[in-house]
């Protein structure tokens, strides 16, 4: 049995049918308390599970983690910014509409939550390794295009959603031989 401290806790009681279904454990909630009971294992993934949802993922990608392969890791942007850059740090990795945010996801097969002043990954291992750095090189003032380029070198290989990020390869037709 484990105890956990929610402050989102309105999610927790909506999806609660779905959340023990899933999850293969009994959540009692007693005002923002949250009692785990089920078997070690479930209930440590449940607890995972319960701490994205109240950082803030929506209840799907929360329930990624309960992949064997999933983690979900938590980065404090104040370890690597001031006090003073904070707020456009935050709108570094945010980007216009979101879109720098959602790239970074797209391209480190990630889901990706910001909450304020952390940042929240669920993800394969690698991924997220990946993911993080790619983060930490946008607090550090890299350009958006560099950053991308970076996660299409070290991402996976299978093919990802085209972004037209990549320039086009040239086929070759118009090249000059130099015989010498």
């Amino acid at each position: 049995m484990k105890k956990i401290i929610s402050e989102k806790v309105i999610r927790i009681i909506k999806n609660k049918a779905n959340l023990e279904k899933e999850l293969d454990v009994k959540l009692n909630i007693i005002g923002k308390e949250i009692t785990i009971i089920g078997e070690p294992e479930e209930e440590y993934i449940a607890e995972k599970v319960i701490e994205a949802i109240d950082f803030g993922f929506p209840i799907p990608s929360a329930l990624s983690i309960k992949k064997e392969e999933f983690l979900f890791e938590i980065l404090n942007i104040k370890e690597y910014t001031n006090q003073k850059d904070f707020e456009r740090v935050r709108g570094r990795i945010i980007g216009k509409d979101g879109k720098a945010l959602k790239t970074i996801s797209t391209l480190s097969n990630c889901h990706i939550e910001l909450s304020g002043n952390k940042l929240g990954i669920i993800g394969e291992a690698e991924c997220i390794k990946n993911a993080e750095e790619a983060c930490k090189l946008l607090i550090k003032g890299t350009k958006h295009s560099n950053v991308y380029s970076y996660l299409e070198k070290h991402g996976h290989s299978e093919p990802l959603l085209d972004l037209g990020l990549k320039e086009a390869k040239s086929t070759g037709k118009n090249k000059k031989i130099n015989k010498q």
